[in-house]
């Protein structure tokens, strides 16, 4: 049990000391990166989806 005591006071002393935690500012910048990123992204991935799936229907209909 006292392992585990350890691990835990360790593990907390590692977050509040030791870690470097962003900035608000620098949190909102790397948050907004990310949501336009994924929208980005998201539209490739639909644009993709669209294109191939107007080619396998023109495939498909041609058989």
């Amino acid at each position: 049990m006292s392992k585990v005591k350890a691990y835990f006071q360790e593990s907390y002393e590692e977050l509040v000391n030791k870690t470097s935690w962003p900035t608000w500012s620098d949190l909102q910048k790397t948050s907004i990166l990310v949501a336009v990123s994924s929208v980005i992204i998201s539209l490739i991935i639909a644009g993709m989806d669209k294109g191939i799936s107007a080619i396998l229907k023109t495939i498909y209909n041609a058989f």
